[in-house]
């Protein structure tokens, strides 16, 4: 956690130089980019410049009164216990606001939802998933954007990409990363026989520009007529884009909007996130299992969560946790499945990281 609060202190006092520096001044985009990233890490940085400074106190502190000098000592140990006291609460604070791993504080994600098996069922439970997922951000007043949608002819989603903007979005949302299991009687089903079917969600947090450099030689770019459900054509005109990355080989498309400028800057939204979470898990995979071990890894291939429509039950695997209210859930109201989601993990930072060194 120190070398992790380290890299972030290094990185926001980076930002506060290019903010007076005259280069970045003259670019707007430049600008606003580093001022947003400035900003998300601005509340962290300044309590750990302030935990470091009490650190130092506190070992001045100590030195005092390993001296000679009476007064001194006197004075010292009057102020230690009050330093000891502040340190440890702002070491208590560093750790909840570090819950969540290194991104926790963005503010922005990207939230994919794709049907597994179960056909159509799959489609109309991951459309069950978007809707819930929305009501949820409306509640939390962040703003939800359609990056990509690929739907069926029953109104299901094959796939559906979201941007998320909003104070904690990646904080909440990263754990839904995995496999979604819903048990219940589709709308398909003639006979009422219970139909098990399978989504998935992957949340990845959105870098900012400065963070991923993406220069138009480090893809190819495909232009192509979107459609819609069964194939159909909704315009006539090459608006769609296909992104492909030539390093990684990460392939987008985005077709929601008319726009052929629209898709391409939503296409490169979502492969900028695609890359930047490349890199990060590769970056984890060198950190020994720390983020695995977390309940927040975001594995598609691990099952998480089942939603049992007869018991009006939802189980979240991961934690053992059981409630009998998935229809208030599926409302929207999956804020106490998060929360002991971020508690859980609480107590596993807890015991991971200790008591302050």
């Amino acid at each position: 956690m120190r070398e992790m609060l380290e890299e972030k202190l290094k990185r926001f006092e980076e930002l506060e130089r290019q903010l007076v520096d005259p280069a970045v001044l003259e670019n707007g985009e430049r600008v606003a980019a580093v001022a947003r990233e400035h900003g998300s890490l601005a509340k962290l940085a300044t309590k750990y410049r302030t935990f470091k400074r009490l650190n130092g106190q506190i070992a001045e502190a100590n030195e005092m009164i390993a001296g000679s000098d009476a007064e001194m000592r006197e004075l010292a140990e009057s102020e230690l216990p009050e330093l000891r006291e502040q340190r440890d609460k702002l070491w208590d604070e560093l750790l909840e606001m570090t819950i969540g791993g290194e991104d926790a504080t963005r503010s922005r994600c990207m939230l994919e939802i794709r049907a597994g098996t179960g056909g159509d069922e799959a489609a109309l439970f991951a459309r069950d998933l978007y809707e819930m997922y929305k009501r949820y951000a409306e509640t939390m007043g962040w703003k939800i954007e359609i990056m990509e949608m690929n739907s069926t002819e029953l109104g299901g989603f094959k796939e559906l990409i979201l941007g998320v903007d909003g104070e904690g979005a990646f904080r909440q949302l990263q754990y839904e990363g995995g496999g979604h299991r819903v048990q219940r009687v589709p709308e398909t089903e003639a006979k009422g026989r219970i139909q098990t079917s399978l989504a998935t969600v992957a949340v990845m947090p959105e870098p900012e520009d400065v963070e991923i450099d993406l220069k138009p030689d480090d893809y190819r770019r495909d232009t192509f007529a979107a459609s819609g459900p069964g194939g159909q054509h909704v315009n006539k005109t090459a608006s769609a884009v296909r992104l492909t990355h030539y390093e990684t080989g990460i392939v987008v498309s985005c077709q929601d909007e008319k726009s052929q400028h629209k898709n391409l800057a939503k296409a490169l939204r979502v492969l900028k996130s695609r890359i930047y979470e490349r890199r990060r898990e590769e970056e984890d995979e060198k950190r020994a299992s720390e983020r695995k071990s977390m309940v927040g890894s975001g594995d598609r291939s691990q099952r998480i969560r089942t939603y049992n429509f007869p018991e009006n039950r939802i189980t979240d695997h991961r934690i053992n946790l059981t409630l009998y209210k998935l229809d208030q859930v599926l409302a929207g109201d999956i804020g106490p499945v998060i929360e002991a989601l971020i508690d859980h993990e609480r107590q596993q930072y807890r015991e991971a990281m200790g008591a302050v060194g």
